[in-house]
């Protein structure tokens, strides 16, 4: 009797253990941990990262905490237009130069998952290569705007695009602290550090975003970089 109440006790200790070591483990790897709130500073991949980024994309109450804890000054904008181009989750973002996120026009009215998407994008994917690749940081991004009431290609038939509600953005360049300018249509397909770095901030950008298409899927994208939060299933993304 004693040797099995020994034995209990000794298995239980283990398992005791292992759980408080994962725990510790889990706490130290915030990117593996679903219980932790996901922060600007927290690295992409890990498995609990693509539902944390998820939720972001489902839950504008949740994204908007996210900016809070990041610091990342934004403006709630009233729910504006009618039908399939009705835009409930709506806001401005300040712009934010010690992270980059200086958006050039100003004041684009876009989700909250695409604010919190370049935020983390600029932190964890075009910073670092900018610094390595060009030895300059990004100081500005150039766009095509974020919400346009439309279908996909313009047309009058098909599926509506994510830019109908304001869920997308097209980047068209990057300004530089040394007052260079990476163009997407200029630079994509010219040998050399621009088309590298766009080509890596492309990949690392479909960490954050549901839908990143680039020169590289069809000549409509030739001058720009495409991102949208589409919410699909399991957090799936389409990278192109």
């Amino acid at each position: 009797m004693r040797s099995s109440l020994d034995a209990w006790l000794f298995s239980a200790l283990v398992m005791l253990c292992i759980a408080v070591g994962a725990r510790v483990w889990l706490h130290q790897h915030p990117a593996y941990d679903p219980w932790a709130p996901l922060a600007l500073s927290d690295a992409p991949g890990g498995w609990a990262m693509r539902t944390k980024i998820a939720q972001l994309r489902a839950e504008p109450a949740s994204c908007r905490v996210f900016l809070e804890r990041s610091e990342i000054t934004f403006e709630v904008l009233p729910p504006t237009g009618e039908g399939t181009c009705r835009r409930e989750d709506r806001q401005l973002l300040a712009p934010d130069r010690q992270l980059g996120l200086v958006l050039s026009p100003a004041r684009s009215e876009a989700t909250c998952a695409i604010g919190a998407a370049l935020a983390r994008w600029l932190v964890h994917g075009v910073q670092p290569q900018a610094k390595a690749i060009l030895g300059s940081r990004v100081v500005a991004l150039e766009h095509y705007g974020t919400n346009n009431c439309r279908r996909i290609g313009g047309g009058g038939t098909g599926s509506w695009s994510e830019h109908a509600t304001g869920n997308a953005i097209d980047i068209a360049a990057f300004k530089l602290a040394d007052g260079r300018r990476v163009s997407v249509l200029k630079d994509w397909r010219v040998d050399g550090d621009e088309a590298r770095f766009l080509k890596g901030v492309r990949d690392a950008a479909c960490l954050e975003f549901a839908t990143v298409l680039s020169p590289d899927y069809n000549a409509a994208h030739a001058d720009h970089l495409h991102f949208d939060q589409a919410q699909r299933a399991a957090g799936w993304s389409a990278c192109r």
